[in-house]
């Protein structure tokens, strides 16, 4: 199935809109970068005040080479109601197996269920936040703990770009026909995770763009279409981040988030 989310961009020039609007959240992400180095006061093991709500706490995943920072507004906006517990999880910088991350994930998960008193969480990552997430819910049996996987960006099936930079594990491992995403794309019969993928034509760190489609026969999967911004704006967008609060709350599919959507086959 697939979904669209046109921005309010014109069609004439879009891309070169798209571009500087990665330019302004890169400028601010810069900026923010600083705060989001340390992990979270819950996560070195001091206790969080526990949700009132019912609702499956939230943990962010950052991308390649980031931190939680990246989910400054996304985290304001799913938290606002005050109905959801929202984490950012902060994986080392000196990763160089996704597939280890993802084993502590699977321990940050346990631990954040253990805290809420919920049985399931929701995860959202973004770009290779999305594949850690990804490989917990498939290789891992997360998907007993993870109710919805909302990834923004993700080389699901590999990125080509800059070659140069294969020298770092982690990128080659996000590469076409690389070892994990060959174990991603074996059979996961009866994986009780929802998947919802948001993908831009226009997301220059995913080539081919189409790469961050999610496609697999065994999982439940929503593939959204946003036009008319970039790799970092997925995660800062407002129209996106309605459309993740709408998938998150269940009423109804991701391109219902925002007025003027509309779905596509």
């Amino acid at each position: 199935m697939g979904l669209y989310i046109p921005v309010s961009i014109p069609a004439s020039g879009a891309a070169l809109r798209a571009g500087a609007l990665e330019v302004v959240v890169l400028g601010g992400h810069l900026l923010l970068y600083p705060t989001g180095v340390c992990q979270e006061k819950a996560a070195a093991g001091r206790p969080a005040t526990r949700p009132p709500a019912t609702r499956p706490p939230v943990l962010l995943l950052h991308g390649f080479t980031d931190n939680r920072s990246v989910f400054v507004l996304l985290r304001r906006a799913l938290g606002a109601d005050g109905l959801r517990h929202v984490e950012a999880y902060n994986y080392s910088p000196f990763t160089r197996d996704l597939r280890v991350t993802a084993r502590h994930l699977a321990r940050r998960v346990e631990e954040l269920c253990e805290r809420t008193g919920q049985d399931r969480v929701d995860l959202v990552g973004h770009s290779l936040g999305g594949l850690v997430g990804r490989y917990y819910v498939q290789r891992l049996g997360g998907d007993a703990r993870v109710r919805t996987l909302v990834t923004l960006g993700t080389p699901h099936s590999g990125t080509r770009i800059a070659p140069f930079l294969d020298a770092h594990p982690l990128m080659r491992q996000m590469r076409p026909g690389s070892e994990v995403l060959a174990e991603l794309a074996e059979p996961a019969p009866g994986c009780a995770t929802r998947c919802v993928s948001f993908w831009s034509e226009f997301d220059a760190v995913m080539t081919p763009a189409g790469t961050a489609r999610l496609e697999h026969p065994d999982l439940r999967v929503e593939n959204v279409q946003v036009t008319g911004i970039g790799h970092l704006a997925l995660a800062v967008h407002p129209t996106v981040i309605a459309a993740i609060r709408r998938v998150l709350d269940g009423i109804g599919p991701a391109s219902a988030a925002a007025p003027g959507t509309a779905s596509v086959a």
